[in-house]
């Protein structure tokens, strides 16, 4: 039984289909992206060193039509305020969200929406807020093409285990913790 969706997309330019840590993309369609490296499907077990990715993102982010933005310090309450935003109107119950400076998680409660269209929302009114608020050029990509990935949640354990995932995202890479008042508290629910 599916009890949730962990959620997660990225910011333009930052997991590419032939991206050396792996890609669930089937392909590489765009001949200057296909050059840098070879397609890999799903996760290598061999990760590449922190050299090795950020030189590989240093040549994508070259070969790539736009320039690569990563959400900054303004840009990540406007994108939460959105997220929450959707969570209200949308009824859904969150129990952890992290927006990075590349990407976003997010864990639901299962609800009737499906999690492609949860995502696609997600992106959609995201996109608009950071627009809106003047931080984004109307012509500019702000995600990555393609549906984000989903994670299905069955179990009070696994639950637990993708909250704390979420919750040391930022922690990881020298953040604060994120709080968000769309967030409920994990309850056992299942």
């Amino acid at each position: 039984m599916v009890a949730g969706y962990h959620l997660f997309w990225t910011v333009y330019g930052y997991w590419l289909p032939n991206d050396p840590r792996g890609s669930t993309s089937k392909e590489v369609r765009v001949e200057r992206i296909e050059a840098l490296g070879e397609h890999h499907f799903g996760r290598r077990e061999n990760q590449p060193s922190s050299q090795q990715l950020r030189e590989f993102l240093k040549n994508a982010h070259e070969a790539l039509a736009h320039t690569v933005r990563p959400l900054d310090d303004d840009d990540i309450p406007i994108v939460g305020a959105a997220l929450g935003s959707l969570i209200a109107e949308k009824g859904y119950v969150c129990y952890a969200c992290a927006v990075m400076p590349d990407h976003v998680h997010i864990l639901i409660r299962r609800h009737r929406d499906r999690a492609e269209d949860m995502i696609a929302e997600f992106r959609k009114r995201t996109k608009t807020a950071l627009i809106e608020a003047g931080k984004w050029p109307v012509n500019h990509p702000v995600w990555t093409d393609g549906a984000g990935w989903k994670t299905f949640v069955n179990s009070r354990r696994q639950f637990e285990n993708e909250i704390e995932y979420i919750r040391r995202n930022p922690v990881k890479i020298g953040r604060a913790e994120q709080t968000w008042d769309f967030v409920t508290a994990y309850d056992g629910w299942l």
